[in-house]
């Protein structure tokens, strides 16, 4: 029997084990994948290209395992690969085709996420209202400021102060630096634009500066972040959340454990705990708390609540809108431009920076920005770098001609790279089939989801304003880009129990319980009830963080 059990270790686990625990609550952390400790198990973190056997390419036997997730490009390159699953161990289905990244271990997705970090505005939380889109967020921006401010000054976010509306400023770190290129763009944007656009480097979770953190030392610029960073320069629950956590001496870790189901008294009216599959001996084990915390992001919560049925819930734990499932959102992304900047031959920059710039969105915020073709806003991500080593391919010389050739940096390009909005429609689903059974004998999960009008029209205006914008800046041989891929492809997965103010529309409420079985709390991406256009993982965070302390108030107050 414990106080709290935590489903997932990841981003959203890590954080509510680190409240719950801090609480004062004796807290099982319950993951279904393998142990991987801190520094320890970060086996290819110092590797060099050479000291992998094929320059960190996978041969096709080991490619075959990951052929949906190699869709991405992420996970063909033997430095982090180990960090995904494997697809053949953890099938799913598609109606449509849908790209769903896992990384199964302790610190899931924590360990390989792009560490953008940045704070939903009141006209995210606004927007369905307005619109008379889906349902309205049952919070607004100063419910959640406090909870971002918490989050920002624990895990350290670089970033740099805009006064923006339309992204909320938070808690920083010394911003990285602009290099030459992006200075210059973010110059000629300044003297082209008056519509509130701006150019600035990315919010990052990586620690600048010379403030301290427990347990962690400033990012190095090694640029080697998704094989774990032995430094902790950049926010993991391994290098951060899960350490606090076990200081409390409140924490108890469980690798190789599946949660398959939350148990219900219907007597009560209360989950009372969880069932658990062990993937190492197929053991059947249950788990008791008195409180319950599904993180394991967004599918696979939603998946554990359809698989929780019981008289009360004949559709799945908390079902009763009939929502759960459903509003399956990502960022639809890959749209933009490319082009050659001119001059600068002479500058470079040191170290390998894991940051790109980025500008806010700048669309449908009111007034003239309002666009006639679709509802809601993209950002952009990118950056500028000069090309390294690609003039001699072309050369194929020897001599000191090509030694010569191989010591200077190539032109300086930039890149615009939309990442936008996408509506949560009833329609874009999962759901479970039972005739097709993985091996532990759970049924799989089938996707049924994709891109609508709305978020095509965006991104002819995602490409459209990236070629003006290098244009303007006097750039040359542009290159647009739209290649819209399928939902997952963004790995932020969102909505399928999304909150709500009425439970007739919806699986939780502003406290991210779910409405009918207040001790059961979900708050990982299945909470989100509009995506915004921004990275989401800060609010995932802001959002644990804040429901584990209600959770713990909520049990002193019955105790």
């Amino acid at each position: 029997m414990y106080d709290a059990i935590v489903v997932g270790s990841g981003i959203s686990g890590g954080w509510a084990a680190k409240e719950l625990c801090e609480n004062g609550l004796k807290t099982l952390v319950l993951e279904r994948g393998r142990m991987v400790e801190h520094i320890k198990d970060y086996h290819t973190m110092n590797m060099d290209p050479w000291d992998f056997k094929y320059k960190g390419n996978l041969p096709k036997e080991e490619k075959a395992k990951q052929l949906k997730q190699s869709r991405s490009g992420y996970t063909t390159d033997e430095a982090h690969r180990h960090f995904f699953v494997n697809d053949l161990d953890h099938p799913y289905n598609e109606t449509k085709r849908f790209d769903w990244l896992r990384g199964y271990h302790v610190g899931g997705r924590s360990l390989v996420w792009g560490r953008q970090s940045y704070r939903l505005s009141d006209i995210d939380f606004e927007a369905n209202k307005n619109e008379g889109v889906a349902v309205d967020w049952p919070v607004r921006y100063a419910d959640i400021a406090p909870w971002y401010d918490k989050v920002e000054e624990f895990i350290g976010v670089s970033g740099e102060k805009l006064g923006l509306e339309v992204l909320p400023d938070g808690k920083f770190c010394p911003p990285m630096e602009l290099n030459c290129a992006e200075q210059d763009l973010r110059g000629k944007m300044e003297e082209n634009y008056d519509d509130g656009r701006v150019l600035t480097i990315g919010r990052a979770a990586h620690i600048t500066g010379t403030e301290t953190f427990e347990g962690r030392s400033n990012c190095q610029f090694r640029n080697r972040c998704m094989r774990g960073c032995p430094f902790g320069g950049y926010f993991s629950s391994n290098s951060s959340t899960l350490p606090a956590a076990e200081r409390t001496g409140n924490l108890t870790i469980r690798p190789n454990s599946i949660v398959h189901e939350v148990m219900y008294d219907d007597a009560t009216g209360k989950a009372t705990g969880v069932r658990v599959i062990d993937t190492e001996t197929n053991e059947k084990l249950e788990f008791n708390a008195k409180v319950i915390f599904l993180c394991a992001s967004a599918i696979a919560s939603a998946s554990i609540l359809m698989q929780s049925k019981s008289e009360r819930f004949p559709n799945g734990l908390g079902n009763d809108s009939g929502e759960l499932g459903h509003n399956i959102m990502d960022h639809h992304f890959k749209a933009g431009a490319w082009a050659d900047v001119p001059g600068f031959e002479d500058k470079y920059y040191k170290g390998r920076r894991p940051n790109g710039i980025y500008i806010p969105r700048f669309r449908n915020i009111g007034g003239e920005t309002d666009q006639p073709n679709f509802t809601r806003g993209y950002g952009y991500q990118g950056g500028a770098s000069r090309s390294n080593y690609n003039e001699v391919v072309a050369e194929l010389a020897y001599g000191s001609e090509y030694k010569e050739a191989m010591t200077k940096p190539g032109a300086w390009r930039m890149l615009l790279l939309g990442f936008g909005e996408c509506l949560p429609y009833h329609e874009n689903k999962m759901t479970l089939d039972y005739d097709k059974l993985d091996k532990w004998g759970l049924p799989t999960v089938t996707f049924d989801a994709e891109w609508k009008e709305n978020e095509y029209e965006m991104r002819k205006d995602m490409v459209d304003q990236a070629v003006d914008m290098l244009t303007k800046a006097g750039y040359t041989n542009i290159q647009p880009w739209d290649d819209p891929g399928a939902p997952g492809l963004g790995i932020h997965e969102m909505g399928t129990a999304r909150m709500g103010r009425n439970p007739e529309t919806s699986v939780l409420n502003a406290n991210n319980q779910l409405h009918a079985v207040p001790n059961v709390y979900v708050t990982d991406g299945a909470f989100m009830t509009s995506a915004s256009c921004v990275n989401p993982s800060l609010s995932y965070m802001a959002f644990s963080a804040r429901a584990a302390n209600h959770a713990a108030e909520q049990l002193k107050n019955e105790a």
